[in-house]
């Protein structure tokens, strides 16, 4: 190796040292700090941590019903997320990646949900759903729907449903900037030739617009699934996980693992399984990801 080159290498390396110390101190050491802490029994604050192995593992998996319960009411609002959330977020860019008049007003108007504090966003909701002086109450009890009214977020059939409502309102307007980025992308002659040959809207969206897509539709999924199966913020500032453990979620589920009964060494299992869930479906995306290039 001549000297320019060792030095030209030199320099590179020197350049990527600092990101990848930060990557290693700040991401690396502490995943393998979690899981060291996972096959101990420690209460966070004693000096001795008694080895248990895989226990708080296997308690996890076989025996901990409302780990399960978490995951599922994860899993719900995420299935709302993925349909009614980016449904209504590709609609909207359809029609904002049209000619209509105010559009960057709408791209504006659209995209500030997201900005928003999920604490600030969660107590405006909270006074919203409020069984007593709650907005929607008052408006339904306006219309006559007196028997319908009720404490949405501490009712166990319908807690579920406001906090995902919520999460959805919040976040639409991610999926919405990267599905009109998406759409303008798909250059206009493809439609406007489309539409000399004859044909209509819903055959130049399903055989133009959506292979064409297919990619970003992937990479809206995976952040929405990544996005709400993390869920924290809107459940602690609007039902904390209850009533019961009707809205807990894996976050809130760790967290009470770790705070309320002292198991920080199961609460690092926990953390490691849901590490590893999530993990799961990247690779599961990634794949999906390219299978869809391809057939784009």
């Amino acid at each position: 190796m001549t000297w320019n080159r060792f030095r030209n290498l030199a320099t590179t390396y020197l350049f990527i040292l600092p990101a990848l110390l930060f990557f290693v101190v700040f991401s690396i050491v502490p995943f393998l700090k979690v899981f060291q802490l996972s096959v101990f029994e420690w209460d966070g604050i004693s000096t001795h941590m008694r080895f248990v192995g895989m226990q708080n593992f296997t308690q996890a998996l076989f025996h901990d019903s409302s780990w399960w319960v978490s995951m599922k009411n994860a899993g719900f609002i995420t299935l709302l997320a993925l349909t009614a959330q980016n449904g209504l977020a590709l609609l909207l860019a359809l029609i904002v990646d049209r000619e209509i008049k105010g559009k960057n007003f709408y791209r504006v108007v659209f995209y500030l949900p997201p900005v928003l504090s999920g604490i600030v966003v969660g107590l405006v909701w909270n006074w919203i759903f409020d069984g007593s002086h709650g907005l929607l109450n008052q408006l339904m009890s306006h219309l006559g729907l007196v028997c319908w009214t009720r404490a949405w977020l501490a009712d166990p059939t319908t807690a579920i449903w406001a906090v995902a409502l919520i999460h959805m309102w919040k976040g639409f307007g991610w999926g919405f900037v990267i599905l009109l980025v998406g759409l303008q992308t798909i250059p206009r002659e493809l439609g406007e030739a489309a539409r000399v040959d004859g044909a209509g809207e819903w055959a130049i969206f399903s055989r133009i617009t959506v292979p064409l897509m297919l990619p970003v539709f992937f990479l809206v999924s995976i952040l929405t699934i990544l996005g709400t199966m993390q869920i924290f913020d809107i459940i602690i500032s609007t039902t904390n996980g209850g009533p019961g453990i009707h809205t807990e979620v894996p976050i809130t589920r760790i967290l009470a693992a770790m705070v309320r009964s002292l198991r920080f060494g199961y609460a690092c299992a926990l953390g490691v399984l849901f590490g590893l869930i999530l993990l799961a479906v990247s690779i599961l995306q990634m794949q999906l990801s390219k299978w869809s290039s391809r057939f784009s």
